[in-house]
């Protein structure tokens, strides 16, 4: 963390108005963020949704990121912006407790003759780069990491203790990858023949674009033919399974637990929630939004929300529900009869309407 900023260089840092409250100073230095409720007289705080609202009156907070109408409420000083949140964000990386770590090669690790590590770079302790490897300058390879023949790994990218990277992968700048996740193993790919199963060797690798960060314990395998695509400015959480020669387009996002088969091409400025499976070889439109614990089975052509699945409720409830959910196609059915039988009888009853009205009453010929 470098050296902490006054409250009125904060206000700079961050684009906000600094409205100061009776007696407070603009030379405070904050220590760090928190939230509303549990701030204390040192912490800096902010409200980015209506329902913690109720928190603002009672804050102990220094400054409270507000919007300008939240200001009007707001008991302590207001570091005054558009989007809370967003500030928010920004404000985090201030107070960023990351370590950081030197230049330079621990002892323990060990670094191929062949490949190529800039002098800036910070390679720790049992972690071992390959041959013909590239680790590009500003980068930081944590314990024990393995990054394997031929890859590379941009500017000032990132790998935490344990991450993995097979050989012929490419990791771009400003990449974030979390403990223990693997990027370019083999993809699921067998050729069932008599009763067996034939590998298909993964001939593809993985390219993983600038600005991405990956969560911890997540897996994308490596292409079949072809690399496994990963757009710009990607985020991925942790327990994430990107199946080979899968393609997910710029400023997406998937949170944890999901998983997408091969070849499903996902668009950009997407948002997968946690839980949702894709199948393989289905496209994804851009701007699309998928809510937790869906199952995409087919191909998203238009923007939107889409949602799958059954909400919770009572056991016992549910319990019928299940029971009556295995009747349904014995309901559609007689539905379907009861349909046909009444639309019959109305055309059955039309027909006689129309004979009476066509026959004569009587009177002359």
């Amino acid at each position: 963390m470098s050296e902490q900023p006054t409250l009125a260089l904060l206000a700079e840092k961050l684009g906000a108005e600094l409205r100061l409250a009776a007696g407070a100073s603009a030379d405070l230095v904050p220590t760090g963020l928190n939230t509303l409720q549990d701030a204390n007289a040192s912490q800096v705080s902010f409200l980015a949704s209506a329902n913690y609202r109720r928190f603002l009156a009672g804050t102990r907070a220094c400054a409270v990121l507000v919007t300008e109408e939240q200001a009007e409420s707001c008991p302590v000083s207001a570091l005054i912006v558009p989007n809370p949140y967003h500030a928010f964000a920004q404000a985090t990386a201030i107070y960023d407790t990351t370590p950081r770590y030197a230049a330079g090669v621990d002892s323990s690790a060990r670094v191929d003759a062949t490949a190529q590590v800039h002098p800036s770079v910070h390679v720790g302790a049992g972690s071992s780069i390959e041959a013909h490897v590239s680790v590009a300058a500003g980068a930081v390879i944590g314990p024990g990491c393995v990054v394997g023949e031929g890859s590379t790994i941009g500017p000032r990218t990132r790998l935490f203790p344990s991450v993995v990277i097979y050989h012929g992968c490419a990791i771009g700048a400003d990449v974030i990858v979390h403990s223990n996740t693997v990027i370019g193993a083999d993809g699921f790919g067998f050729a069932p023949s008599d009763g067996k199963w034939t590998k298909i060797y993964q001939l593809g690798g993985v390219e993983i674009g600038d600005e991405v960060e990956i969560g911890a314990n997540t897996c994308i395998d490596r292409g079949a033919l072809g690399n496994t695509l990963i757009g710009r400015g990607v985020k991925i959480d942790n327990m994430v399974q990107i199946a080979h020669n899968v393609q997910i387009g710029d400023y997406s996002a998937m949170a944890a637990c999901s998983a997408v088969a091969g070849s499903a091409i996902i668009g950009k400025h997407c948002t997968i929630a946690g839980g949702v499976g894709i199948v393989g070889h289905v496209t994804v439109a851009d701007r699309t939004h998928v809510t937790a614990r869906t199952l995409v089975t087919k191909s998203i052509e238009e923007a939107g929300s889409y949602s799958s699945g059954i909400p919770f409720s009572d056991s016992r409830s549910w319990r019928r529900n299940a029971v009556r959910f295995g009747q349904l196609d014995q309901m559609a059915r007689r539905l379907t009869g009861v349909e046909k039988a009444l639309q019959e009888a109305v055309q059955e009853k039309a027909s006689r309407e129309d004979i009476s009205q066509s026959t004569p009453k009587g009177g002359e010929d």
